[in-house]
C-alpha cells in the first residue's frame, strides 16, 4: 500500500522518539484532506490511537495507519524524506497524483 523508504524510517524513528511516541509500537498517520493550491494535500503526524474507520500497513519496520477514505488517493505512495540543499521534510512519490503544486504539498487526481 504504502512503501517507506530507509531514510524516511530513520527521521520519523527519531521524531517521534523525540515527540513522545514509541517507533517500535505507534504509527505515523498519513492521509488526505481538502485543500493547497491544487485541490488536495496530504496529512502526516504520529499517533497512536487506531480508529475504526483506519487500515494499519506496515512496511520496512514501519507502522503506518490511513483512514479508510484516503486509501484510494495513496495506493502505492512512497513515502520518502530529504535533507538536501532544496529543503528537508517528508515527501509522497504519488503514483496516482496527476499533478502536483510546486511545493510538493498538494496534489490533484
Amino acid at each position: 500500500m504504502i512503501q517507506v523508504s530507509d531514510q524516511a524510517k530513520s527521521k520519523a524513528a527519531q521524531l517521534m522518539t523525540e515527540e513522545g511516541f514509541n517507533p517500535e509500537t505507534d504509527y505515523i498517520r498519513v492521509g488526505v484532506k481538502s485543500g493547497g493550491c491544487s485541490g488536495l494535500e496530504y496529512v502526516l503526524k504520529f499517533d497512536n490511537i487506531k480508529n475504526e474507520t483506519d487500515t494499519i500497513f506496515e512496511d520496512n519496520g514501519v507502522r503506518v495507519i490511513i483512514e479508510k477514505k484516503s486509501i484510494l488517493y495513496l495506493a502505492g505512495t512512497v513515502l520518502e524524506y530529504s535533507g538536501g540543499l532544496n529543503g528537508k521534510g517528508f515527501i509522497f512519490n504519488n503514483p496516482n497524483a496527476a499533478r502536483t503544486c510546486g511545493c510538493g504539498e498538494s496534489f490533484s487526481l
